[in-house]
């Protein structure tokens, strides 16, 4: 029996590589795709690359770093600093990247239709949707619908962890058996993770909240 083929956008974080390792266990036939749109943090694709390795997974590194000249306006590509402090900061959304899942996912489908997978996995959660409006349910439904008519073959947009926080998702990879010493999830790409901005807080909340250690080393 051929096994259903699906594609992982798989960043390298926390949160993509728990829904990667969860996807691989249900027994899809998976290929990755992680992409380097020019972020600070671009250290996670590196991370991404030796995951894929280990699993034993397909997976295509894209750049696409050249569309950070249209969006530097978000802290994450741009020459502003990226903000300390919870996602629910105001000075948060200094990190959003304009349309950068519609982006993300057009080229996911485009890259599903092409080798006949029928889903494209992405790991939106209920902890972006203060921030970040392509992580929202609505954009979530939309584009599953456009996903739906954009190609002759029908792929459809998955995302298990829409509505699970950062806490309800490691506490899933943990039952899974899953360690996270090979994730990255700091927007600052240094050799240690800053411990101070949004993605870090977020993390080690989620951590302290599952009573366990993060096994990544911190500057703090």
């Amino acid at each position: 029996m051929t096994q259903e083929k699906a594609v992982v956008i798989y960043s390298g974080g926390m949160d993509s590589f728990t829904l990667l390792n969860k996807v691989v266990k249900e027994g899809y036939d998976v290929y990755a795709l992680t992409f380097n749109y020019g972020q600070k943090h671009v250290k996670e694709v590196e991370v991404a690359k030796t995951v894929c390795q280990q699993l034993n997974v397909p997976h295509k590194i894209l750049d696409i770093s050249p569309i950070n000249e249209l969006m530097q306006s978000s802290s994450l590509v741009g020459s502003e600093e990226v903000p300390e402090g919870h996602y629910e900061a105001e000075n948060m959304k200094s990190t959003v990247v304009p349309n950068r899942n519609m982006i993300l996912l057009s080229l996911a489908i485009g890259y599903a239709v092409d080798i006949k997978a029928s889903k494209v996995y992405y790991g939106a959660h209920s902890g972006d949707h203060a921030i970040y409006p392509d992580c929202r349910p609505e954009f979530v439904h939309a584009m599953n619908a456009v996903a739906g008519i954009a190609n002759y073959e029908h792929v459809s947009i998955e995302t298990p962890y829409l509505n699970s926080s950062k806490g309800e998702i490691l506490k899933d990879g943990l039952s899974m058996g899953l360690s996270y010493e090979h994730t990255w999830t700091c927007y600052n790409g240094r050799e240690k993770a800053c411990g101070k901005c949004g993605a870090c807080v977020e993390r080690l909340e989620a951590f302290e909240e599952n009573q366990a250690t993060d096994p990544l080393a911190y500057e703090i």
